[in-house]
Order: C-alpha cells, then sequence, then structure tokens
C-alpha cells in the first residue's frame, strides 16, 4: 500500500481527478457552442511566423508552421482552462501581468500621437535646461600660490591685478607663479573646467565681463586672476537641433499623462473600502495560544 502511494502514476490520477472535479465545479452551463471555439486568424499566423523568423532567420517549413499553430492551440487552450477554474486569481505574478498589459493599452495610445512643432517648443520652453549645451569658456589665468605668499595673498593679488587691468604688457607666462597648470584655455567646457578648477572657479566665470582682468577667484589650488574672452552655449538649442529627443520625451511625458487619467477616471467607478485592523489581542489571549 505505501508503495501504491508513492507511485507517480497514483499522483498523476489524483492530480486529475482534482482538476475534473474543479473543471466540474466550475463548468458553466449554457455555455454556447461558440465559447468553445477556437479561431485562427491569418494575422495569427503571421505573428507566429514572424516570431520564428525573427529567432531562426528563417521562416517556418510547412510542419514547423503547423506545430507552431498546434502549440498556440494547446495555449489557448490551457489560458481558457485555466480562466475557467480561475487559476490565477490571487495569483501575484500574473496580478502584476494583467497589470502591465492593461498600462499598456494606455501607452499604445500615446504612442499614435504625433506632437505638433507647437507641442515640442511648449515642452522645450517648459524644461529648458534639460537640452540647454553645455557652456565653454575661452580665458587666461594667472595663478597665486597661498604657500608662497602667506598672509600677503590678498595684498600681492590686489596688486597684480592693478598693473594687469592697467595695461602692463609683461609676458602673462612670467607673472603669478609656477604650477603645472595650463594659463590659456580655449573653448574648454564647463565640466571640464569644474574638474579642473572646482565649482566655485566655474561658476565665477559665468558671471565675469569680458575682456577685463579680473580677480582674484579662488580655486582648489589657490587664487587666480583671470581675463575671460568668449564664453558659448548654456542656452536653449533650436527646435530643429533637438527634435528627435523632445519627441521621444514628449512621448514618455504623455504615457504617463494618460495613464494617471485613465486611472483617475476609472477609479470614480469603485468604491474602495480599506478594512480596518483588528483591535490588539489582550496579554491573556496571547498568553493562551
Amino acid at each position: 500500500m505505501k508503495n501504491f502511494l508513492r507511485d507517480p502514476l497514483f499522483h498523476f490520477l489524483l492530480l486529475a481527478a482534482a482538476l475534473f472535479l474543479g473543471y466540474r465545479l466550475a463548468s458553466r452551463p449554457g455555455n454556447s457552442p461558440d465559447q468553445c471555439r477556437i479561431v485562427i486568424t491569418q494575422a495569427q499566423i503571421a505573428h507566429l511566423v514572424t516570431a520564428y523568423a525573427t529567432t531562426f532567420q528563417r521562416p517556418p517549413t510547412d510542419d514547423e508552421l503547423k506545430g507552431l499553430i498546434d502549440d498556440w492551440v494547446r495555449e489557448e487552450i490551457a489560458v481558457r482552462e485555466a480562466t475557467a477554474l480561475k487559476l490565477g486569481q490571487d495569483d501575484t505574478v500574473i496580478r502584476r501581468r494583467l497589470r502591465q498589459k492593461f498600462e499598456f493599452v494606455s501607452e499604445d495610445i500615446a504612442m499614435q500621437l504625433e506632437p505638433t512643432d507647437s507641442d515640442l517648443e511648449a515642452y522645450l520652453a517648459a524644461h529648458p535646461d534639460k537640452y540647454a549645451s553645455e557652456p565653454s569658456f575661452t580665458f587666461i589665468q594667472v595663478y597665486l600660490n597661498p604657500d608662497k605668499h602667506g598672509k600677503n595673498l590678498t595684498r600681492d593679488g590686489t596688486q597684480l591685478l592693478a598693473r594687469l587691468q592697467g595695461g602692463e604688457r609683461a609676458d602673462i607666462s612670467t607673472l603669478g607663479d609656477v604650477s603645472l597648470l595650463e594659463q590659456r584655455f580655449t573653448a574648454v567646457p564647463a565640466s571640464e573646467v569644474t574638474k579642473e578648477f572646482g565649482e566655485p572657479f566655474t561658476k565665477a566665470l559665468t558671471g565675469l565681463v569680458f575682456d577685463k582682468w579680473q580677480g582674484p577667484i579662488p580655486s582648489g589650488y589657490g587664487v587666480h586672476l583671470v581675463k575671460i574672452t568668449e564664453r558659448l552655449g548654456g542656452q536653449p538649442p533650436a527646435l530643429s537641433k533637438v527634435r528627435d529627443a523632445l519627441r521621444r520625451d514628449w512621448h514618455s511625458a504623455r504615457r504617463l499623462e494618460m495613464s494617471e487619467g485613465l486611472y483617475r477616471e476609472l477609479i470614480k467607478r469603485y468604491t474602495v473600502t480599506i478594512e480596518p485592523a483588528r483591535p490588539a489581542e489582550t496579554n491573556k489571549e496571547v498568553a493562551a495560544k
């Protein structure tokens, strides 16, 4: 008897009996023949052929196509029977998948919409920093080493600045203190300036007037006297320059907006009740368990 209970055939028969019983209990009397009819459309066959060709880089043979169709029919029958038996009820994975597919509906609708130039211009105006090109700077700097000047750093910097503003024609490379830093920078992106000198230095460059020695401006190295000759970028680009990126982002924003709008409309159909928490058990009840 024990061997019989361990027999895989017994387990199979037990499972089959359970499924049969469940089917009988869950069956719906009065189902019309159409409800048990499976129609395989040419569109579905084309989808099977395309999926196969994408995977194997060739169309299926007649026998392979027959196998694909047979497998689809088996899957359709299994899905229908599982649905009738409510096998997917309270299944977290299935619930998430159904939610995902439902949300794809609103996303697909959003993808069918095409933004006008006015739509894209409005989106660009609402998010200018996202599409603005990175600023770049062309400037000259003279470095002053705090270790060398000590407490006279501010005085020495002010004196040297006055000489430069006064039009001194000395070779710039001979002024200031020796360092590994370049003195001339041409069209350097703001991110590179920040990497070299630090963020406070880069922020200071954005406020300097052109063609005039100014400073001292602090950095991670010490202080600098700076003359900026060109500052480019940092402004929203023309629509034609970022049309593709704008279109992608506009679609993404519309998908989110439509998904939220759909949810707000659908929830109006439902009454949501949150069951109150059960009263805390007394210590006596807990102890008795």
